[in-house]
């Protein structure tokens, strides 16, 4: 699997209460949820996001409460891939299993840059940032996970 988009930056610590307010969890459409994905931190994210970007974080992202809604949001508004000095561990879980590709790469989320063009393939965990040129080497995920990211979930892959 690979991706290529333009990418939206953030910091340390994005919680998912800045992914997606709990002021809007009662909303049941996806489509209607992630038009409010990131507005507490990026108010132009929306606007700007199309389909195949890529979102490039520091460290600890997804932190906070361990809902499903955060990386489901995220995948919603055309989001292919996040990459990230390091994931919350419930966060990391919860992307796979409804297919959100993500990867880990300090390096790569430290030295990308908001509106770069970058490529990602996930087989040879390889990350290049087009704008600079610069390629960025991470662990790919083991096939087993690979194949759940590739069904879009893992109620997905069960089937």
């Amino acid at each position: 699997m690979k991706a290529k988009g333009t990418v939206f930056k953030y910091g340390d610590n994005v919680d998912t209460d800045v992914i997606i307010p709990a002021r809007y969890l009662n909303i049941t459409d996806m489509n209607e949820l992630s038009a409010h994905c990131m507005e507490d931190i990026d108010k132009e994210f929306r606007g700007k996001v199309r389909q195949g970007d890529i979102m490039v974080a520091g460290s600890n992202f997804g932190c906070g409460s361990s809902r499903e809604h955060a990386p489901a949001t995220i995948k919603a508004s055309g989001i292919s891939c996040v990459i990230a000095e390091s994931f919350a561990r419930i966060f990391y879980r919860n992307s796979i299993n409804i297919g959100l590709a993500i990867i880990e790469c300090p390096e790569a989320a430290a030295a990308i840059s908001a509106g770069d063009t970058v490529s990602v393939d996930f087989i040879k965990g390889e990350i290049v940032d087009e704008t600079t040129g610069q390629t960025f080497k991470a662990d790919p995920f083991p096939p087993f996970l690979q194949d759940i990211i590739d069904k879009g979930g893992l109620l997905k892959a069960i089937k």
